[in-house]
């Protein structure tokens, strides 16, 4: 657990936190270096300023009450909130430094997200960068309740409080093995697609929202003998030739560039794509370098894109 030790946090919050995290105020102790004596009577002091009891003291450990609960959510919103300032005053000395959240998905982990955190390592090295494995749902809750700063996501839509920096189309399309009989097309239609085995995304990941919304017909005809949360799974399939799947070219990204499998776009007329877009709040003011993370997020994810596309042809 990160502790921030800022005598601008107030100490009692940080304890409570850490007993939170850790279940147990001699733990809390240890983790914060302060005897346990003092944590035990921070606590103390705030339930009985509170008029309730925070913790269920149990005899395996402490418990968050409901209060204890909506203490910790203050807790984390101060840090948050913390940090974004130590960042502007950073700024305020011309300094390129702080700590930023960044809300991604899953299919990002092994594309383009990797090479983007280090180029912000080796362009940016004072900022620290905190990323959130989450759905898109969840990235745009984040955002607007200050828990992460930006955020990378499929099918992202402009809002009163989410401001989209850059978007770019992601058509649909089949994703087939190398040597599979598909994989010479130029272009498939659906009608195409259900005649072979498909591995179907559940309804966890966007992509099969969006294919229930848009091609609800495909996914009862086609009847896929497997469906999962599992992006990698889905793509293990698709490599080994056994089945094939929908999905966008920047799911797939390093087995197109590493040549394993093939995207074909979908030459339906009604076959719709899907986006990817960087977003920040627009309610909530982002330190300069948070901006200008951004901006260098937008154009690695673009580039990676271009080249992905670039490969495929």
């Amino acid at each position: 657990m990160q502790t921030l030790n800022s005598p601008l946090h107030p100490k009692a919050l940080r304890y409570l936190a850490a007993v939170a995290q850790l279940g147990s105020v001699q733990a809390a102790a240890r983790e914060v270096s302060i005897s346990a004596s003092a944590i035990d009577r921070q606590i103390l002091l705030l339930e009985e300023d509170l008029g309730v009891p925070l913790f269920e003291r149990q005899p395996r450990g402490m418990r968050l009450t409901a209060a204890g609960e909506l203490l910790l959510a203050l807790s984390q919103r101060w840090k948050t909130d913390l940090n974004r300032t130590l960042s502007d005053v950073k700024q305020l000395q011309g300094v390129s430094h702080g700590q930023l959240r960044l809300a991604a998905m899953d299919s990002h982990v092994n594309g383009f997200l990797p090479g983007f955190i280090h180029r912000v390592s080796q362009e940016h090295p004072g900022v620290v960068l905190e990323v959130d494995i989450v759905s898109t749902d969840e990235a745009v809750r984040r955002l607007n309740d200050g828990g992460v700063d930006l955020a990378v996501a499929f099918n992202l839509k402009p809002q009163r409080d989410l401001h989209l920096v850059w978007s770019a189309d992601l058509p649909l399309g089949c994703v087939v093995a190398a040597g599979h009989p598909l994989a010479s097309q130029a272009k498939v239609t659906l009608k195409d697609v259900v005649a072979w085995p498909l591995a179907a995304q559940s309804r966890v990941l966007a992509i099969r929202r969006y294919l229930e919304r848009r091609h609800g017909w495909l996914l009862q005809e086609a009847r896929p003998p497997l469906v999962t949360n599992s992006l990698q799974l889905v793509k293990s399939l698709v490599r080994s030739g056994s089945h094939v799947a929908l999905t966008s070219e920047l799911d797939v990204g390093p087995e197109i560039l590493d040549g394993s499998v093939r995207f074909i776009p979908l030459g339906d007329k009604n076959a719709q794509p899907q986006t990817v877009g960087v977003a920040i709040s627009a309610g909530r003011s982002l330190p300069r370098i948070g901006r200008i993370v951004a901006d260098l997020l937008a154009e690695h994810v673009g580039t990676y894109l271009e080249s992905v596309r670039e490969a495929g042809r």
